[in-house]
């Protein structure tokens, strides 16, 4: 399973993007702004420190962010959040295991395709992952090319199958065809200030400093000194506050910022 990678842990953990790199100054990290995983968010559930580790560092060189969850209670309110396109979710975990992961998440409405990755490889165990919710099953070991084809295939099923629409407020989200509008009015948003709006979106009236955005919407495992934060909120502002318009993210002096919508 595993493949050599000129990379090491730490190159792993974080890989900026191209925006970032244009803001501030990063090195390149030799992605591609056009992948075509570009925006695509992978949510993994895996206690194998191991298997965690190579699954993340070959997404991410092949342009996916990832979220990576320990336990299946920690993967179960990573996935109610809506925010994976694509989910991998092993069998068996600490805790809820992975079949009952998928169970509650079908029965509260979250339908993010699920690859189920398991040691157990009958025929019985694979239609239980299915039964389940899970959309696909891949046995272990596995080849990284097979893990990678499974899930771009599950990308590929048709869109109507999952919820596709955010609304807060004036605002609203089409987060298939990456479109936004307030009150009726497009607005034209770069894919930063897109993940940038969808996080805001999916907790209006919640305080999020500004460590929350880093690791979450730039998956930053390490908080740096720096405005990039500040800078895409700037731009956010400019774009959906039209002259006339109630601003509707404020600053929260010495914590952060916070959507806030009219009753």
């Amino acid at each position: 399973m595993s493949r050599d990678m000129d990379m090491t842990k730490e190159d792993a953990t974080f890989l900026p993007h191209e925006d970032d790199v244009r803001d501030e100054g990063l090195p390149d990290n030799g992605i591609s702004a056009e992948s075509p995983h570009e925006d695509r968010m992978v949510l993994l559930v895996e206690d194998d420190t191991t298997i965690a580790e190579e699954i993340t560092a070959e997404l991410r060189v092949r342009g996916f962010r990832v979220r990576c969850e320990a336990t299946g209670d920690a993967g179960l309110e990573a996935a109610l959040l809506g925010e994976a396109d694509v989910m991998v979710v092993d069998r068996l975990l600490p805790g809820t295991d992975g079949l009952s992961v998928i169970e509650t998440m079908r029965q509260q409405g979250v339908r993010t395709p699920v690859l189920v990755l398991s040691a157990l490889s009958a025929v019985d165990d694979r239609v239980s992952g299915l039964k389940a919710g899970g959309d696909d099953y891949l046995t272990k070991p596995f080849a990284m090319e097979e893990l990678v084809a499974r899930l771009e295939a599950l990308l590929r099923r048709p869109d109507d199958v999952r919820a596709t629409r955010l609304r807060a407020g004036p605002l609203e989200m089409d987060l298939i065809e990456r479109r936004v509008w307030r009150d009726g009015r497009e607005i034209e948003l770069l894919p930063r200030e897109f993940r940038l709006l969808e996080y805001l979106m999916r907790r209006p009236g919640q305080v999020l400093t500004r460590s929350m955005l880093l690791e979450d919407v730039w998956q930053y495992r390490f908080i740096p000194r720096t405005n990039l934060v500040d800078v895409h909120i700037g731009k956010l502002r400019r774009k959906i506050d039209a002259p006339g318009e109630e601003p509707l993210i404020q600053s929260i002096r010495g914590t952060g910022f916070q959507l806030r919508v009219p009753d």
